[in-house]
């Protein structure tokens, strides 16, 4: 690591633990714990409903549409699955640019939710047996039929699958591990300066 890296991290963190000062933390505390709930249900039961699945939905087929721009048949497949990876990944980034970062934490289980609900659509890429939703009137093709098939890795579905959902399950114990850390911070805190926010 660089020695540029790490006083940007040290930054972060003072920042952050700045921004908890006089903040309130019980009821940060409960929609912690809700979202915590909610982005384990997705990984729990991938038929589960959740707070983030309708927004994750949108997404998802709005990156369809807005990557048909491109002109690209692998981008407009691709695009849905990206975009349901960008949106909350931005949503983050706007928290951070406004230094809500329980903001970024809360985003964070977001994220986590929308590997979890992507995974069983790429294990399905090869017996597509899942009822897609789709704009056009033949039906839906499957995004992860074509792009595995793309990639010569169709047969690769199930661990793909897994890698994904492992990947969210680390973001989802970050994201609660950071929103536990800056809930301490603000109990820590609480009686010195009166709640902002």
């Amino acid at each position: 690591m660089s020695d540029d890296q790490v006083p940007r991290f040290a930054h972060w963190r003072d920042d952050a633990r700045d921004w908890c000062t006089g903040r309130a933390w019980p009821w940060r505390a409960a929609v912690a714990l809700l979202l915590a709930w909610q982005a384990g249900r997705a990984f729990r039961d991938a038929e589960a409903f959740h707070v983030f699945r309708g927004i994750t939905f949108g997404a998802h087929e709005f990156g369809h549409l807005f990557f048909a721009l491109s002109g690209s048949e692998w981008l407009t497949v691709a695009g849905g699955s990206l975009t349901q990876f960008l949106v909350p990944i931005g949503a983050m980034a706007v928290m951070r640019y406004y230094r809500d970062w329980f903001g970024v934490a809360a985003c964070g289980m977001w994220l986590a939710s929308s590997f979890a609900d992507l995974a069983p659509y790429i294990a399905d890429a090869r017996a597509m047996e899942l009822d897609l939703v789709s704009f056009t009137e033949d039906g839906a093709g499957h995004d992860w039929n074509y792009l595995l098939g793309k990639a010569g890795l169709l047969f690769q579905d199930q661990a793909i699958a897994r890698l994904d959902r492992f990947v969210g399950f680390l973001v989802l114990v970050a994201s609660i591990a950071r929103a536990a850390w800056l809930l301490r911070q603000m109990h820590r805190s609480s009686g010195m300066s009166p709640d902002s926010a």
